[in-house]
């Protein structure tokens, strides 16, 4: 079964430190970032990379020094998500963002998260974390193992609100 695990970062410096950590050990197409865009038109990245609907896309992009050391992460875009605001996002945490979680019930980012596999009440309280200008970062594992591993590196850059949830296979008709 697979896991996704999540936490918060505080700033952009413990952000591109744990998402480096993640890189070296092997992480990559795994890892997805989340950030709410201060900057508005500035450039996150050389190249924009999303599968996001084009309604939900924003002109620009933003990040800054964060953009500049996380420019090679997959799926890099912004996002306007109703009601919340403008982000950033990268990783597979674009296309549930771009997806249906944003047309669900609870919305927004929430119900994203919720869509990931985080409960509901950890998913808003990552939303207002995100609100106050902090980064989610997530993983999305293979095993428990994986999952390990990723917390300890968590732990190790002092990530904040470190959590995780087993993620469901999605079964065939």
């Amino acid at each position: 079964m697979s896991h996704a695990v999540f936490c918060i970062a505080d700033t952009e410096t413990k952000a591109i430190a744990i998402v480096n950590r993640l890189k070296d050990a092997g992480f990559t197409d795994e890892i997805s970032v989340l950030m709410p865009d201060k900057g508005g038109s500035r450039d996150f990245a050389h190249e924009h990379h999303t599968k996001a609907p084009e309604g939900a896309m924003t002109g620009g992009g933003a990040g800054g020094v964060l953009g500049g050391a996380l420019g090679w992460l997959v799926g890099i875009g912004s996002l306007a998500i109703p009601g919340v605001g403008p982000f950033i996002a990268a990783g597979p945490i674009m296309a549930a963002l771009g997806g249906a979680a944003i047309g669900a019930t609870v919305g927004g980012v929430t119900g994203a998260l919720v869509g990931l596999g985080i409960p509901e009440y950890e998913a808003k309280q990552y939303e207002g974390k995100l609100a106050k200008g902090n980064i989610l970062i997530s993983v999305h594992t293979d095993d428990s193992a994986q999952a390990k591993r990723v917390k300890e590196i968590f732990t190790a850059e002092k990530a904040k609100d470190i959590s995780s949830a087993a993620e469901e296979a999605v079964k065939s008709h």
